[in-house]
């Protein structure tokens, strides 16, 4: 009996992975719109069923193949720096989003969000929750260094770091790179700076905070 559960669960991991990887190939194939499930159980050599019982939609699978695209081999960053760390991590979510299919991928996902509150409540708990807690943790420790107010209000830094994202994503008006990286953060740290007067280095250009408040 111990031996036919332990094959079962070797089975259902191979068929997770094997549903994953499927899900993955096929995007790159054929596109967001154009993707099925039955395509991917095809691909992945297993039932419909197999997919349904664990995904309860298309966006709910994609949305786990892409969170584990995006986070694979990343860690928090940790520079001993609120400003670098938030560096390397705006410069690596932009390297995985900005490159199709993943920017269609996000886009399409956003679009039916619109339209279908559990795609809204999938891909915020399967993507977006993630990278907002990274920044909480980060920005923790920014306050723990004193570098940034005690009374920072967490929620509204990271839709102001993640917020120009979607909408360069979204609307192709600029882009997604080192550059507006650093510069993006260099313009959130100069509202939270506790520091009345700094220059922050970054991409070869100077900021001045002359107006941040003192602790």
């Amino acid at each position: 009996m111990k031996t036919k559960k332990k094959q079962t669960r070797r089975r259902s991991k191979q068929a997770h992975e094997a549903i994953i990887a499927a899900t993955l190939e096929l995007i790159e194939e054929k596109g967001y719109l154009r993707l099925s499930i039955e395509g991917i159980a095809t691909r992945a050599g297993v039932g419909k069923q197999t997919i349904y019982r664990w995904w309860p939609s298309k966006a709910a699978l994609i949305i786990e193949a892409y969170s584990q695209k995006v986070t694979s081999n990343f860690q928090s960053p940790d520079n001993g720096s609120l400003q670098l760390d938030l560096e390397e991590l705006l410069i690596t979510i932009f390297a995985r989003i900005r490159i199709p299919p993943s920017s269609k991928v996000m886009t399409g996902l956003i679009a039916e969000a619109q339209t279908a509150p559990e795609v809204a409540e999938q891909f915020y708990t399967g993507f977006i929750k993630k990278r907002r807690e990274m920044v909480f943790g980060l920005i923790q420790k920014g306050i723990d260094r004193g570098e940034v107010h005690r009374d920072t209000d967490m929620d509204i830094a990271a839709d102001t770091l993640f917020g120009p994202m979607w909408y360069r994503l979204l609307l192709g008006h600029g882009p997604l790179d080192q550059k507006f990286a650093k510069k993006l953060v260099q313009q959130v740290l100069a509202g939270l700076s506790t520091r009345r007067k700094e220059t922050l280095q970054g991409g070869g250009d100077s900021f001045s905070i002359q107006d941040s408040l003192s602790v």
